[in-house]
């Protein structure tokens, strides 16, 4: 977890107030890069820093007037700190303070989304081992397949979260640059250890080379991973109300004391908060495309990716953040019923050991062929007739000249589907 600071609120990072006191942050810290180069009185500096603040409210009086976001900010700024603010901006140009701020709250908001994943991920370790053995059916194009545990299910969300955590970490690290270059990035009216200095100061890097703006590709990877981590929360969220569903019923998320389903059916228990985490990430990948869209710009720098990013950065951080929120709390009160589970896997007849008996009866020397056509033929009639398999098979001449019954026995056991699940757990890391 990221312990180089307390985590706010992520409703915080992306607050107006939270934006401007990180633009009031880059400011000083250039100032004083510039007063260490000796541009700048030492004593302004002081000045600065003791009396620079602002005011949002009077910001957007301003902003309704000059119609720039930045040059509102410097003058509420200037009024506070008075002769001495000529020497604030000295240099720059306004993508410096946006890109550069919009940096840092991208990495709090990524240390605030990754302690939410170690937690997610932490809960899901708890339901792998607690249900590492529980047998449930295994679905392929929805149509039962062959038994697994529910524990395999949790540990196949376990290990996503992991690839999960290191692509938002590795994308924390690609979003955490600053860029103070100036008007076209190539430092004509400052000096890059004013960049160095400021970098350093705000827990960022010095892009290595920059335009007018940081370039679009980083916002773009960024965004992206977002999209990843919420379409893993909505394939998770799809296998519980799948699970939920009345003729299967072997999960269910939480349902509360007074909760209701439905205002016409007052039966309706509805996994209406994994819906909610499915629709949203619809949301969060259509973002990530207007990322993707912002990368190729005119030039050193248009305008085009601005107004953009004003509504999709800050809406998927938050939004994720409270997918997580409340897909953590749905299997963290995941009801589990073991029983049902046991039922469904006995629905098909004892069909679940089909393979088990084909390569039985190619273990005899049987083509796989003729064996396929065997095994095929007696599980046709077992679904048609609702007659159990192993019945069938035992009155199958053909099969039961090369199978003995006390093999079949052994054949019609469920132990196989359990055998390396502490194998697979320990190469999961759980």
């Amino acid at each position: 977890m990221i312990t180089r600071y307390t985590l706010p609120d992520m409703g915080a990072v992306w607050s107006e107030g939270s934006k401007l006191n990180n633009w009031l942050k880059i400011e000083i810290a250039a100032c004083e890069a510039w007063a260490q180069l000796g541009r700048i009185p030492a004593g302004s500096v002081e000045t600065i820093k003791s009396r620079a603040d602002f005011d949002v409210a009077r910001i957007a009086e301003i902003e309704a007037e000059v119609r720039h976001d930045v040059i509102a900010f410097l003058t509420n700024v200037g009024e506070y700190v008075g002769d001495d603010s000529k020497y604030i901006h000295l240099g720059l140009t306004s993508s410096d303070i946006l890109d550069t701020g919009i940096a840092m709250q991208m990495r709090d908001s990524a240390d605030i989304i990754l302690a939410k994943l170690e937690k997610l991920q932490d809960v899901i370790k708890a339901k792998a081992l607690q249900y590492k053995y529980t047998l449930c059916i295994g679905r392929t194009h929805g149509v039962h397949g062959e038994p697994t545990t529910f524990g395999l299910k949790m540990a196949l969300w376990y290990t996503e979260m992991d690839r999960n955590i290191e692509r938002l970490k590795q994308a924390r690290e690609v979003i955490a640059y600053g860029a103070i270059s100036g008007a076209v990035g190539n430092f004509a009216h400052l000096d890059p250890r004013v960049e160095e200095y400021v970098c350093e100061q705000l827990g960022l890097k010095p892009c290595q080379v920059s335009t007018q703006v940081i370039q679009r590709d980083r916002h773009a990877d960024f965004m992206t991973n977002l999209a990843v981590v919420a379409s893993s929360l909505e394939k998770m969220a799809t296998e519980i109300r799948n699970l939920q569903r009345t003729d299967i019923l072997e999960a269910e998320e939480p349902f509360k004391a007074g909760q209701k389903g439905s205002s016409a059916m007052p039966h309706k228990r509805n996994p209406m908060m994994s819906e909610r985490v499915a629709g949203l990430s619809r949301v969060i990948r259509g973002n990530a495309t207007a990322a993707l869209e912002n990368v190729a710009l005119w030039h050193e720098r248009d305008l085009t990716h601005s107004s953009v990013e004003r509504v999709i950065i800050p809406d998927s951080c938050i939004l994720l953040d409270y997918m997580l929120e409340k897909f953590t709390a749905i299997v963290e009160g995941l009801v589990v019923y073991e029983d049902n589970m046991a039922r469904n896997i006995e629905t098909t007849l004892g069909l679940v050991f089909s393979q088990q008996v084909l390569l039985a009866l190619v273990g005899k020397g049987l083509s796989r062929e003729k064996s396929y056509s065997l095994v095929q033929g007696n599980a046709m009639r077992s679904w048609q007739e609702k007659t159990p398999f192993k019945q069938l098979l035992l009155a199958d001449e053909a099969i039961m000249d090369l199978i003995t019954p006390e093999e079949l026995d052994k054949i019609f056991d469920y132990g196989i589907y359990t055998a390396n699940v502490d194998y697979i757990f320990k190469r999961s890391g759980l």
